[in-house]
């Protein structure tokens, strides 16, 4: 599968830009470097100078442009070179540098690898409870070396609790949850709730639960392209509704560096109106889910690609449960739209047609 590329994709936290060292990145297997100009506004170039080809990152930002550093030519936002010392200072034509579009959004640099005049953005997911001008926020950063689908697929079927991290976030009674799973538009959505459970320490603490007390706790993934999730767990007195209880929301975003590895960013928010208390909260959960993430989700995730390999997913013949309806919907979305991009037309109805090799999914678990 190749890239969606009409699309909006994190590229960093806005708090990784700052000073005068340019950040390097990979992303979609390309090159970028980012950085701030005068004003403070972030930028994306390609990482290569127009000269001799030089990585801008291993330069510097001199007055809010960034100078190469191999002979000194400096290039502002727009790839535009606007320095040459050397001999009588002429630009030529050819010193540009492609640039992207970008958005400084819910604390993180987003931008658009595709055509600079489809970047609309409007097409950006809201993520207004990791906004930091209301929201006290706190964030995590792992590159996984799998496809970050196989991350989305993670993400859309919790059930993996259970097993992978059985000491932090699992029980035994999620196997016997609930799972709703469907989709709207290009929008998956995956519902599981959980009757009578025991949380483990770290979440019962995090939702300010006694030891040992029986709940009922639900877990809601919304996905959309090209894979940007939200995460919402919730937690109440057992037998009671969900108006009720806690609710801890996070912000899950996959951005590829390759084909075979992942930027995933992180993120979780709590309204500023709870004082110090919210202010902890989610320094507490993305602090602690560090550890069964980059321990646990992480070696599976990159277990899972080794053994892949370089094999097309479907024609690895998965199996398929019913808990991976939400995780194949998004799969089958995301196929949809990158057929549609590179065939020049509108994506339609992102999915249709897919090849039979999905192993008879569309009757066994089709959602509407």
């Amino acid at each position: 599968m190749s890239f969606l590329l009409n699309a909006w994709y994190v590229a960093a936290f806005a708090d990784e830009l700052n000073g005068a060292t340019p950040l390097a990145r990979t992303l979609l297997e390309r090159p970028i470097v980012l950085y701030r100009d005068a004003k403070g506004q972030a930028c994306a170039l390609d990482d290569r100078c127009a000269h001799r080809f030089a990585p801008l990152s291993s330069g510097r930002v001199v007055d809010g442009v960034l100078e190469s550093p191999s002979h000194g030519l400096r290039f502002d936002g727009s790839g535009r070179c606007v320095h040459n010392p050397h001999g009588d200072g002429r630009v030529p034509a050819q010193a540009q540098v492609r640039t992207y579009p970008v958005l400084e959004r819910f604390g993180a640099i987003w931008f658009w690898p595709g055509d600079p005049q489809c970047a609309d953005r409007a097409r950006l997911a809201g993520f207004d409870f990791v906004d930091p001008a209301t929201h006290f926020t706190h964030h995590g950063y792992l590159k996984t070396r799998a496809h970050y689908q196989l991350s989305a697929d993670n993400l859309l079927d919790l059930s993996h609790f259970q097993f992978l991290h059985p000491d932090t976030l699992g029980s035994e009674a999620i196997a016997r949850s609930d799972v709703q799973a469907g989709s709207l538009g290009e929008t998956v959505w995956v519902r599981r709730s959980v009757f009578k459970e025991t949380l483990q320490p770290f979440v019962a603490n995090g939702f300010g639960v006694p030891a040992g007390s029986c709940v009922d706790r639900w877990m809601d993934v919304k996905w959309t392209p090209p894979g940007l999730l939200t995460i919402v767990v919730g937690v109440t007195a057992e037998g009671t509704p969900r108006e009720s209880g806690r609710i801890a929301p996070s912000a899950h975003w996959l951005t590829p560096e390759t084909a075979r590895t992942t930027h995933y960013f992180f993120a979780f928010g709590l309204p500023t109106a709870m004082g110090d208390a919210g202010r902890e909260l989610v320094r507490y959960a993305v602090e602690g889910l560090m550890r069964p993430f980059e321990r646990e989700d992480l070696p599976m995730l990159e277990a899972q690609q080794a053994r892949i390999g370089d094999t097309d997913f479907w024609d690895a013949r998965p199996a398929l449960l019913p808990i991976d309806r939400g995780a194949i919907r998004a799969r089958r979305i995301m196929e949809g739209l990158i057929t549609a991009e590179r065939e020049g037309r509108a994506p339609g109805n992102a999915g249709e047609g897919h090849d039979r090799r999905t192993i008879g999914i569309r009757s066994a678990f089709e959602v509407s």
